[in-house]
């Protein structure tokens, strides 16, 4: 799973944390000392952590879970049964923390998902009571006729949480796209795209799953109202992150995607702001490397007015990020079709963006300086 990247002894010490919280479980059993002391603890982490923090806590331990499974089955694979015990064991209380963890701030789970929990937290008890039975014999045959029994315990307890992490983020995609589509306030829908902005920096498989609850649906409707123009850039920052996936591109087609875009882009009344973020969801959903492009018949159809838009823009940006956005977006619409070099040739664009890599304000990094290079040997 991805994670953003951070220094490595930040990382460290972020994560020892969670493992020191681990070792403390492991002295208690994972049993509350009582009933008032979890309703306490309750309250302060309540109040410590916003439903985003909330959200990344649960990604890194979920990670953390995770690696744990991998290494316990490179460890069962060289018969090191006493490091696959206690690594059992700490995988026993991190699935016990991210579920307390979760339930902590969530009140809305599903009965499904509460037989999830029951059925993962089984079986991780069912595998740490078997790994240590492997620990009580040194009979070779016993722990050769154990270990496919403990292969199969381990494998079902990564299918288990493996449904469990996706129903979670199923749900919590649904929750921040629920108070997207009802919210009338400015205030709370920026709270609510900035949480599924987060959610979807975490991977194409967090981006297919919002995608798949609506997301790219719920966003194009927010670009299509006034009263959240301020809400447009983060809003297009959020699609492009969305629109890395074939599922994305889809829902991108069936609202008319494209259409909103060229008018945003078009539209002289939007701010740079807006018209950069517009031209970086242009550059995604064009972009070479992604094979399921290709049937954006409805690009084809505003390509004149989005090209004309894009070159616009390179001409009289303000900055480094704009340009580089822009030219990126005409680069990759030139390997799109072969018609976009016959409107780019009579806009001159060549011509501009070769005059802009005279200002070094504006062309200011080797990436920029690509995109043009790369634009230029296509129109040629």
């Amino acid at each position: 799973m991805h994670l953003i990247q951070v220094d490595s002894v930040q990382r460290w010490m972020e994560d020892l944390k969670l493992m020191t919280d681990c070792e403390c479980m492991c002295i208690l059993q994972s049993k509350p000392i009582s009933i008032e002391k979890d309703e306490q603890n309750e309250l302060i982490l309540s109040s410590q952590y916003s439903t985003c923090d909330s959200l990344q806590l649960l990604l890194k331990r979920a990670w953390i879970i995770s690696t744990e499974l991998t290494r316990i089955a490179q460890k069962l694979e060289k018969n090191r049964w006493q490091r696959v015990h206690s690594m059992t064991v700490r995988v026993n209380c991190h699935v016990h923390s991210m579920i307390n963890e979760y339930n902590t701030f969530t009140r809305s789970s599903s009965e499904e998902m509460h037989q999830l929990e029951k059925l993962l937290i089984g079986k991780c008890s069912e595998f740490t009571a078997f790994t240590e039975r492997c620990l009580q014999t040194e009979d070779e045959e016993i722990l050769k006729s154990m270990k496919s029994c403990v292969n199969e315990t381990l494998t079902t307890v990564a299918q288990y949480f493996g449904q469990l992490i996706e129903l979670v983020l199923t749900q919590e995609a649904q929750n921040l796209l629920r108070q997207i589509e009802l919210s009338g306030s400015v205030y709370v829908t920026e709270s609510a795209i900035s949480s599924l902005f987060s959610l979807a920096q975490e991977g194409a498989h967090l981006c297919r799953i919002i995608a798949k609850e609506g997301g790219v649906v719920a966003l194009f409707k927010i670009c299509r109202q006034d009263f959240f123009r301020c809400l447009y850039p983060q809003t297009l920052r959020t699609l492009a992150s969305i629109c890395c996936v074939e599922e994305g591109m889809h829902q991108l087609e069936k609202v008319d995607g494209i259409l909103c875009l060229a008018d945003i882009l078009t539209d002289t009344s939007h701010s740079e702001a807006t018209h950069a973020e517009a031209a970086a969801v242009i550059a995604q959903i064009t972009s070479p490397h992604l094979t399921f492009t290709q049937h954006l018949s409805s690009f084809l159809e505003n390509m004149e007015e989005i090209v004309t838009a894009l070159v616009k823009l390179c001409q009289e940006a303000s900055s480094g990020e704009v340009f580089l956005l822009a030219s990126a977006a005409l680069a990759n619409i030139t390997f799109f079709d072969t018609m976009a070099c016959e409107i780019l040739l009579q806009l001159n664009a060549v011509k501009i963006l070769l005059a802009a890599c005279s200002d070094k304000h504006i062309v200011d990094t080797p990436y920029s300086r690509d995109q043009v290079r790369n634009f230029s040997a296509s129109c040629s």
